[in-house]
């Protein structure tokens, strides 16, 4: 009962996170499951097979408060949801200690551009905008962002929403939206790999039914949220929880003594701390200026 609840908070809080900024959900819960010691196969199939309810339920969500973009949302699923298929069948046939190390340094890379990614777009006051999205652009976008969703436990947000924002002229929040959206079909194509080339049985149907309690939960109140809260921020916040928690696992995995660890992982935290604070100031700078615009 104690494992179900912390699994159906954690599923909540991604949930939440990804509905509010357009990814974090297999980032954030992956890197909890490497950390507790899950094969990364076992892991990506485990947290697809939950978002094909909490996918379902934010997609909906999302397209109920008007945040989805109904022609872009089938142009990144479809080469997404093939690539999807084919790095699950990859990670599939990959032993899990070989390749752990590299998921964690995919995980903290990703972590790392996300922080930088809303650094960036916290400083800015207005955001120049594009008529319209290429598809030479939008096809190979949705190809790897397919293939790193099911190989690093996610991965479709964090290549999709900041690329759409830096190059669409959307709003943000129907880039949001329509990521979230589009990731459904993503999920059930990967889902649907790791159950032919692992088989039902190499699921954790606990932690499966628990994250989709929490994120089923979430996905409303996100969608709804996504109007208001200050994105720049969270996503500082969700890149920092990334790079901090695999960074723990990949010094876990060299020999190291206990006294370096503390120090470089105490170091990493206080900075972490004084990039959100940087942030918020940022948030804060801008929301007075296009007030006084």
């Amino acid at each position: 009962m104690q494992k179900l609840t912390i699994f159906a908070l954690i599923g909540f809080v991604a949930q939440l996170m990804d509905g509010a900024l357009g990814m974090g959900f297999g980032l954030s819960s992956s890197t909890i499951l490497l950390s507790y010691g899950l094969a990364p196969a076992v892991a990506s199939a485990s947290i697809h097979m939950s978002q094909i309810a909490t996918t379902a339920v934010s997609g909906f969500s999302h397209y109920k408060f008007g945040n989805v973009d109904k022609r872009l949302v089938m142009i990144i699923a479809v080469p997404g949801a093939i690539s999807a298929f084919l790095g699950a069948a990859f990670l599939s046939y990959i032993s899990g200690e070989f390749i752990r190390p590299y998921i964690s340094i995919f995980l903290l890379s990703l972590g790392i551009y996300i922080i930088f990614r809303f650094l960036s777009l916290s400083k800015k006051t207005h955001i120049k905008e594009k008529k319209s999205v290429n598809k030479r652009f939008l096809l190979p976008l949705g190809i790897a962002g397919g293939f790193l969703d099911s190989v690093g436990g996610g991965g479709w947000g964090p290549v999709n929403t900041p690329a759409l924002l830096s190059h669409s002229g959307i709003a943000p929040r129907k880039v949001i939206g329509t990521v979230d959206t589009s990731e459904f079909l993503v999920t059930v194509s990967a889902t649907a790999g790791f159950l032919i080339f692992l088989g039902h049985d190499q699921f954790s149907w606990l932690l499966i039914s628990s994250f989709v309690i929490g994120g089923v939960i979430a996905a409303p109140i996100a969608a709804w949220l996504v109007k208001t809260l200050p994105s720049s921020v969270l996503g500082v916040l969700a890149g920092g929880f990334i790079i901090l928690t695999n960074t723990r696992t990949l010094l876990s995995s060299i020999q190291i003594s206990d006294s370096v660890l503390t120090f470089v992982y105490t170091s990493l935290f206080f900075g972490y701390l004084l990039i959100v604070v940087f942030s918020i100031r940022n948030h804060l700078r801008v929301k007075m200026v296009r007030k006084q615009a």
